[in-house]
Protein backbone atom coordinates (compact mmCIF):
# COMPACT_ATOMS: atom_id res chain seq x y z
CA UNK A 1 0.00 0.00 0.00
CA UNK A 2 1.25 3.59 -0.85
CA UNK A 3 1.18 6.13 1.76
CA UNK A 4 -1.84 8.40 0.14
CA UNK A 5 -3.72 5.30 0.06
CA UNK A 6 -3.06 4.59 3.82
CA UNK A 7 -3.54 8.22 4.42
CA UNK A 8 -6.95 7.85 2.92
CA UNK A 9 -7.85 4.25 4.61
CA UNK A 10 -6.70 5.54 8.14
CA UNK A 11 -8.85 8.89 7.68
CA UNK A 12 -11.89 7.14 6.26
CA UNK A 13 -11.41 4.63 9.58
CA UNK A 14 -11.65 7.97 12.10
CA UNK A 15 -14.19 9.38 10.59
CA UNK A 16 -16.08 5.96 10.99
CA UNK A 17 -15.52 5.66 14.39
CA UNK A 18 -16.10 9.56 15.37
CA UNK A 19 -19.23 9.03 13.51
CA UNK A 20 -20.48 6.00 15.65
CA UNK A 21 -18.88 7.47 18.65
CA UNK A 22 -20.89 11.03 18.11
CA UNK A 23 -23.85 8.88 17.01
CA UNK A 24 -23.99 6.70 20.23
CA UNK A 25 -23.61 10.30 22.28
CA UNK A 26 -26.48 12.04 20.44
CA UNK A 27 -28.73 8.84 20.79
CA UNK A 28 -28.26 9.16 24.62
CA UNK A 29 -28.27 12.39 24.79
CA UNK A 30 -32.06 12.76 25.51
CA UNK A 31 -33.38 10.71 28.20
CA UNK A 32 -36.13 8.21 27.00
CA UNK A 33 -38.68 9.51 29.37
CA UNK A 34 -38.27 12.96 27.78
CA UNK A 35 -39.19 11.42 24.30
CA UNK A 36 -42.15 9.45 25.65
CA UNK A 37 -43.46 12.00 27.50
CA UNK A 38 -43.39 14.15 24.23
CA UNK A 39 -44.80 11.63 22.23
CA UNK A 40 -47.80 11.20 24.47
CA UNK A 41 -50.71 13.57 24.85
CA UNK A 42 -53.41 13.64 27.77
CA UNK A 43 -56.74 14.68 27.72
CA UNK A 44 -58.45 15.97 31.08
CA UNK A 45 -61.48 13.89 31.90
CA UNK A 46 -63.39 16.12 34.25
CA UNK A 47 -66.87 14.79 34.52
CA UNK A 48 -69.13 16.64 32.92
CA UNK A 49 -66.32 18.55 31.21
CA UNK A 50 -65.79 18.78 27.64
CA UNK A 51 -63.32 15.71 27.71
CA UNK A 52 -66.10 13.76 28.66
CA UNK A 53 -67.44 14.55 25.07
CA UNK A 54 -65.15 12.73 23.37
CA UNK A 55 -65.36 8.99 25.30
CA UNK A 56 -67.82 6.04 25.71
CA UNK A 57 -68.23 3.52 27.85
CA UNK A 58 -68.78 0.04 26.85
CA UNK A 59 -69.80 -3.17 28.50
CA UNK A 60 -67.90 -6.49 27.71
CA UNK A 61 -68.08 -9.97 28.90
CA UNK A 62 -65.10 -11.21 30.90
CA UNK A 63 -63.38 -14.11 29.23
CA UNK A 64 -64.58 -16.29 32.53
CA UNK A 65 -68.41 -15.14 31.66
CA UNK A 66 -67.77 -15.97 27.56
CA UNK A 67 -66.18 -19.45 28.70
CA UNK A 68 -69.30 -20.34 31.35
CA UNK A 69 -71.79 -19.38 28.68
CA UNK A 70 -69.95 -21.35 26.03
CA UNK A 71 -69.59 -24.15 28.19
CA UNK A 72 -73.18 -23.95 28.97
CA UNK A 73 -74.59 -24.03 25.51
CA UNK A 74 -71.63 -26.97 24.74
CA UNK A 75 -73.48 -28.76 27.60
CA UNK A 76 -77.00 -28.19 26.78
CA UNK A 77 -75.92 -30.19 22.81
CA UNK A 78 -74.22 -32.84 24.76
CA UNK A 79 -77.38 -33.28 26.46
CA UNK A 80 -79.03 -33.81 23.17
CA UNK A 81 -76.15 -35.69 21.75
CA UNK A 82 -75.53 -33.14 19.67
CA UNK A 83 -71.88 -32.46 18.23
CA UNK A 84 -71.18 -29.13 17.93
CA UNK A 85 -68.74 -26.16 18.16
CA UNK A 86 -69.62 -22.86 20.11
CA UNK A 87 -68.60 -19.41 19.94
CA UNK A 88 -68.28 -16.18 21.75
CA UNK A 89 -67.52 -12.96 20.18
CA UNK A 90 -67.35 -9.38 21.88
CA UNK A 91 -69.16 -6.53 20.51
CA UNK A 92 -66.33 -5.86 17.84
CA UNK A 93 -66.84 -9.44 16.25
CA UNK A 94 -63.52 -10.59 18.31
CA UNK A 95 -63.77 -13.96 18.97
CA UNK A 96 -63.49 -14.57 23.63
CA UNK A 97 -63.73 -17.92 23.24
CA UNK A 98 -64.54 -21.07 21.15
CA UNK A 99 -65.59 -24.37 22.20
CA UNK A 100 -65.20 -27.37 20.03
CA UNK A 101 -67.06 -30.52 20.79
CA UNK A 102 -66.12 -34.34 20.69
CA UNK A 103 -67.27 -35.24 17.44
CA UNK A 104 -67.52 -31.87 15.69
CA UNK A 105 -68.04 -31.54 12.06
CA UNK A 106 -64.83 -28.99 10.76
CA UNK A 107 -66.85 -27.07 9.32
CA UNK A 108 -68.89 -26.14 12.50
CA UNK A 109 -65.34 -24.14 14.09
CA UNK A 110 -66.00 -21.37 11.28
CA UNK A 111 -69.88 -20.95 11.20
CA UNK A 112 -69.97 -21.04 14.98
CA UNK A 113 -67.84 -17.89 14.64
CA UNK A 114 -69.95 -16.23 11.08
CA UNK A 115 -73.44 -16.92 13.34
CA UNK A 116 -72.14 -15.25 16.86
CA UNK A 117 -71.09 -12.52 14.46
CA UNK A 118 -74.11 -11.77 12.68
CA UNK A 119 -75.92 -11.78 15.65
CA UNK A 120 -74.23 -9.23 17.63
CA UNK A 121 -73.81 -7.10 14.30
CA UNK A 122 -77.18 -7.04 13.89
CA UNK A 123 -78.32 -7.83 17.86
CA UNK A 124 -80.87 -10.32 16.54
CA UNK A 125 -81.24 -14.23 16.40
CA UNK A 126 -79.93 -15.12 13.41
CA UNK A 127 -83.09 -17.10 12.92
CA UNK A 128 -84.63 -13.66 12.51
CA UNK A 129 -82.15 -11.89 10.82
CA UNK A 130 -82.80 -15.09 8.04
CA UNK A 131 -86.13 -13.80 7.43
CA UNK A 132 -84.76 -10.31 6.45
CA UNK A 133 -82.74 -12.23 3.10
CA UNK A 134 -86.03 -11.71 1.49
CA UNK A 135 -86.33 -8.10 1.10
CA UNK A 136 -82.71 -7.36 1.25
CA UNK A 137 -80.65 -10.81 -0.13
CA UNK A 138 -77.48 -9.05 -0.57
CA UNK A 139 -77.20 -9.00 3.50
CA UNK A 140 -75.20 -12.53 2.83
CA UNK A 141 -72.89 -10.82 0.98
CA UNK A 142 -71.18 -8.57 3.77
CA UNK A 143 -68.31 -10.52 5.00
CA UNK A 144 -68.20 -12.57 8.34
CA UNK A 145 -71.67 -13.25 8.47
CA UNK A 146 -73.50 -15.96 8.21
CA UNK A 147 -77.47 -15.96 8.03
CA UNK A 148 -78.48 -19.69 9.42
CA UNK A 149 -80.44 -19.81 12.83
CA UNK A 150 -78.04 -20.63 15.67
CA UNK A 151 -76.40 -17.52 16.49
CA UNK A 152 -77.95 -14.98 19.77
CA UNK A 153 -76.63 -11.62 20.45
CA UNK A 154 -75.88 -11.32 24.40
CA UNK A 155 -77.32 -7.51 25.87
CA UNK A 156 -76.77 -5.64 28.75
CA UNK A 157 -79.18 -2.74 29.08
CA UNK A 158 -80.90 -3.85 25.79
CA UNK A 159 -77.89 -3.22 23.98
CA UNK A 160 -75.48 -5.74 22.29
CA UNK A 161 -72.18 -6.86 24.13
CA UNK A 162 -71.48 -10.02 22.77
CA UNK A 163 -72.65 -13.05 20.01
CA UNK A 164 -73.08 -16.63 20.75
CA UNK A 165 -73.09 -19.17 18.06
CA UNK A 166 -73.87 -22.46 18.03
CA UNK A 167 -73.24 -24.76 14.87
CA UNK A 168 -72.87 -28.52 13.90
CA UNK A 169 -76.58 -29.58 15.40
CA UNK A 170 -79.11 -31.13 12.40
CA UNK A 171 -80.87 -28.02 12.35
CA UNK A 172 -80.76 -23.84 13.14
CA UNK A 173 -83.64 -24.32 15.43
CA UNK A 174 -81.03 -27.05 17.79
CA UNK A 175 -78.19 -24.46 16.98
CA UNK A 176 -80.08 -21.85 18.24
CA UNK A 177 -81.67 -23.43 21.31
CA UNK A 178 -78.21 -24.27 22.60
CA UNK A 179 -77.10 -20.60 22.05
CA UNK A 180 -79.64 -19.55 23.87
CA UNK A 181 -79.15 -21.65 26.71
CA UNK A 182 -75.40 -20.05 26.93
CA UNK A 183 -76.85 -17.03 27.04
CA UNK A 184 -79.48 -17.79 29.75
CA UNK A 185 -75.93 -19.23 31.93
CA UNK A 186 -75.05 -15.56 31.78
CA UNK A 187 -78.23 -14.15 33.97
CA UNK A 188 -77.37 -16.71 37.19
Amino acid sequence: MNTRTRVLTGTALAVALGAGAFGAVSASATPASDVAAASVASVSSKKDGPADKNFTTTTHLTVDAATRAAQAALKAAESENQKVTVAVVDRNGNTIVTLRGDGAGPQSYDSAQRKAFTAVSWNAPTSVLVGRLAQTPNLKDIPGTLFLGGGTPVQANGAPVAGIGVAGAPSGDLDEKFAKAGVDALDK
